[in-house]
């Protein structure tokens, strides 16, 4: 089964020359669970998705595929 990519936090972190690590830290949350939504393996949800685009400072939508 081929894994869909839903979220663009990996493009955004590259983008803005930020790592998994320090978007873990500036969320509080356990830099494995980042790891799994960067590489789309489990999905953040609507709430953490807000607080991602807040610390990127970017729109929620930037944050997600629409293909």
């Amino acid at each position: 089964m081929e894994r869909k990519l839903l979220n663009r936090i990996k493009v955004i972190l590259a983008e803005k020359g930020k790592t998994n690590k320090w978007l873990s830290e500036q969320l509080g949350k356990d830099p494995a669970i980042v790891s799994k939504w960067v590489t789309n393996t489990s999905q953040p949800n609507v709430e953490m998705l807000i607080q991602i685009a807040k610390c990127l400072e970017v729109k929620v939508d930037d944050l997600l595929r629409t293909e």
